[in-house]
This record gives structure tokens, C-alpha cells and sequence, in this order.
């Protein structure tokens, strides 16, 4: 079949990479052209100029993005201690399951814990969720770009969590989201935040550092021992001093106490007092949550003995109260372990597994005698299963080569002590 006479137009599709590709390839060869043409012009110049085409090369090709872009990837998040009935439903899905250490949180995932359940959460940039009894939170942001600027946000739906941040680059973001307040924490801070949505109770308290809340367009900075607190329908924050709990003497964090020849010990607990608290209320658990007591009473007095404590591992806790019963917020725990005196100190089983890299935070995994306790660079491990084995994520650690040295102890003086070195690129 013949075609009929007239003009006929032939399209090519030329792309403006393509382009640039051809511009780019003619400056390849004019500066080999120049390198034979002007042998004065030096090979490090050459090769520098080659460097630069290729980074432009990489760019067009979409390969890598420009140095400085602040172009940000997803980061994850790890559990660090898990107690009780804690669950996890995934940012993208529809059914909860199981929490687990080997189960990474991401952007969107949410978290929830039962009337039982605690878990300890650690991202990327070293900020620290212990979310308690009944709460649910959701990750809204985990990122980091490439000039080491990292962005965390998690929001509490309901419940109380308690945060810290550590040391991060400037330019990051650390926030927590309660009920349309924005709290944004600086480096090295501590917080606890309270969120009761079905009494429209919603509470920021700034432990330690400093931090700013932002809610309906208003701004309230906050200091040590500072809280701002909000109904829905309040148009502003009130912002409020509270009194700070007392700080734990004795037993002192770690410390062995030795019972001569006896199964249980008359114990001395001091702590230091508080002006303006009428009383203090002690509290004992053999778990670092918390989530059960084998003690918990009220004295008017800076210090208390309990006694007929059993062997084996502690943690100790105190608050103050003011004459109208308002208590202070937790102090710090402190662990200690009574040991019967005289029994010899022998090594015990320690076995762990090859270590895991996440970036800069370490995967320390391995297996114990059951009843130990494990320290991971003179952290505590919070939860030993009961046949011995125990997971944990390091906080993040700098680049270089470094030591983990991981020690396990048992309320009867075994010890066993492994040490290995790694080096984060």
C-alpha cells in the first residue's frame, strides 16, 4: 500500500537528563582534550574535576542526593525492657501483636500496655520512652538527614510516659504530643507526660534540663521541676512549680549488702528530706517497673528500716507529700542485692552470641544462669528471662572502636565478666 504524499513528522522524546548526560559526557571530553593539549595542567586537577563531574553524574542519575540537602530516611526504634502485656500494631497493618525485642518500631506504629505491662523504647539519637501501666502512644516521626539532624515526635494517647533526651546534633528535634500540645525538650532533658483523655486531664512536667510547650498558638518555657497542665476547652496552659522527690542515700545504687550466716536482712533506708513534705512514701519491688510491690508505706521520717528481706535482687524507691497528700514524682531507683557472707565467689555460665549493629546502637544478646543479673557497660539488663537469656540495645554509641564489657552476677557472689571490642564506621 502506497503512502500518501504530504509531510510526515517523526518524533523522538528526549528527556532533560538525557541532556545533561550528552552535556556532561562533552565535558569529559574536552578536559581530556585539554590534559593532552596543556600537559602543565596537573593529574590531581583532572581527577579533581572528574570528582565533581561524577557527584553531578550520581545526582542527575538519581543515585545520591547533594551533600547538605538535608534529604531524611526512616529511622527505627528498639525495645529495650519489655514487662507484662505490651503490644504492637504496626504503622502499616491492622492486627496487634505481641511485643518483642526483635519487633522495630516505626513511623506510625502504635504502642500499647496492659494494667501490667511496662516497656522502655530507645531510638536513634538517644531519646528514652519508659511507657507505663495503660497507656498507648503513636510514633509520628523518626528521621534522620544526612548531616546527622535527627527528628523524633511520639504522641500519648493515654496514659503516663516518662522520656529523657541524650546529646544530639543542633538543628534536631526531640517532641512529645499531648493532646494537641507540642513539647519540644532539649539535649540531656527529662520529662513526664500524663495524658487522661476520658477526665480531660493532660499534664507536662519537665524533670530535669529545659524544654518549651506550645499549644494553640501559646508558648510556656519550662524548667526543673516545672509543669504546665490543660483542659480541652481551656484556651490556655497553667503552668505550675511542683516539688521535687527525694533523692535516695542507702542502700546506694548497686550495693551488695551481706547477711552474716542468715536467710533474710534487717535493711536501712535514708534518703534525703524535703522541705515544705509532711511524710514520704517508700516503696520496694523485686522488678525495675515496678508493676508489683513487696513494699509500700508511708512514714513521716527521712529514713525507715524494713526487715526480713530475703536474698536476691532489689529496687528501691521514694516520693515526698505535701499536707494535702499531693505526692512528688518518683525518684530515682536504686538497685541492691543481699547476699549471705561467707559463700565463695565461683564463675558462672555466661554464653553470648555474635553481636548485631544497628547504626550505632549494639544488639547484646545471650544466655545466663537463671537468677542473675546482667550489666551491659554498667547498665543494668531490666528483664532476664527465666531460663537465663537476656536481650538488650546499647544506647548509641560514637564512632571509633569501643569495648562492651558484659558482667553477670548472682545473689550468691558468681560472677563472670566478657569483654569485646567493636568499632562503629
Amino acid at each position: 500500500m502506497n503512502r500518501k504524499p504530504g509531510i510526515h513528522v517523526k518524533w523522538k522524546t528526549v528527556t532533560y537528563r538525557s541532556v545533561a548526560l550528552l552535556a556532561l559526557g562533552a565535558v569529559v571530553l574536552l578536559l581530556v582534550a585539554v590534559r593532552m593539549t596543556f600537559p602543565q595542567f596537573t593529574a590531581s586537577s583532572v581527577k579533581a574535576a572528574g570528582g565533581l563531574v561524577s557527584k553531578v553524574l550520581e545526582r542527575i542519575a538519581g543515585m545520591a542526593p547533594m551533600a547538605g540537602s538535608g534529604v531524611s530516611t526512616a529511622q527505627q526504634a528498639h525495645f529495650t525492657a519489655l514487662d507484662g502485656t505490651v503490644r504492637v500494631k504496626k504503622g502499616n497493618g491492622n492486627t496487634w501483636v505481641t511485643a518483642d525485642y526483635n519487633v522495630p518500631l516505626e513511623k506510625g506504629d502504635v504502642l500499647q500496655t496492659g494494667s501490667e505491662g511496662m516497656a522502655k523504647v530507645v531510638f536513634n539519637d538517644g531519646t528514652s520512652y519508659t511507657v507505663k501501666q495503660d497507656s498507648l502512644i503513636v510514633i509520628e516521626e523518626n528521621s534522620a538527614n544526612d548531616q546527622q539532624q535527627t527528628n523524633v515526635a511520639v504522641a500519648v494517647s493515654t496514659g503516663t510516659v516518662d522520656l529523657s533526651t541524650a546529646t544530639y546534633s543542633q538543628g534536631s528535634k526531640s517532641q512529645v504530643i499531648v493532646a494537641g500540645a507540642t513539647a519540644s525538650l532539649a539535649p540531656e532533658s527529662a520529662a513526664q507526660v500524663h495524658n487522661d483523655p476520658k477526665g480531660d486531664q493532660h499534664e507536662i512536667l519537665l524533670k530535669k534540663g529545659s524544654g518549651e510547650v506550645t499549644r494553640n498558638g501559646e508558648t510556656v518555657r519550662l524548667a526543673d521541676w516545672e509543669k504546665v497542665s490543660f483542659q480541652g476547652a481551656q484556651t490556655h496552659m497553667e503552668k505550675a512549680k511542683e516539688i521535687g522527690p527525694p533523692v535516695p542515700i542507702s542502700p546506694a545504687n548497686m550495693a551488695p549488702l551481706f547477711a552474716s550466716g542468715e536467710s533474710t536482712k534487717d535493711v536501712e533506708f535514708a534518703w534525703t528530706p524535703m522541705a515544705n513534705a509532711v511524710g514520704y512514701r517508700l516503696r520496694i519491688s523485686r522488678n525495675p517497673y515496678f508493676s508489683s510491690t513487696l513494699v509500700d508505706k508511708k512514714v513521716n521520717t527521712a529514713d525507715v528500716t524494713v526487715t526480713s528481706l530475703g536474698e536476691g535482687a532489689y529496687y528501691w524507691m521514694v516520693q515526698s507529700y505535701d499536707v494535702g497528700g499531693k505526692e512528688s514524682v518518683e525518684s530515682e531507683k536504686n538497685r541492691f542485692t543481699i547476699i549471705s557472707k561467707g559463700k565463695q565467689t565461683e564463675a558462672i555460665n555466661l554464653e553470648l552470641d555474635p553481636f548485631v549493629q544497628h547504626g550505632h546502637v549494639i544488639e547484646v544478646t545471650g544466655k545466663t544462669e537463671n537468677g542473675a543479673r546482667v550489666m551491659v557497660n554498667g547498665r543494668e539488663v531490666p528483664m532476664i528471662t527465666t531460663d537465663g537469656t537476656f536481650h538488650y540495645f546499647t544506647p548509641p554509641m560514637p564512632t571509633g572502636e569501643s569495648v562492651i564489657t558484659v558482667t553477670a552476677q548472682t545473689a550468691q557472689g558468681g560472677v563472670n565478666t566478657q569483654q569485646k571490642k567493636i568499632i562503629i564506621q
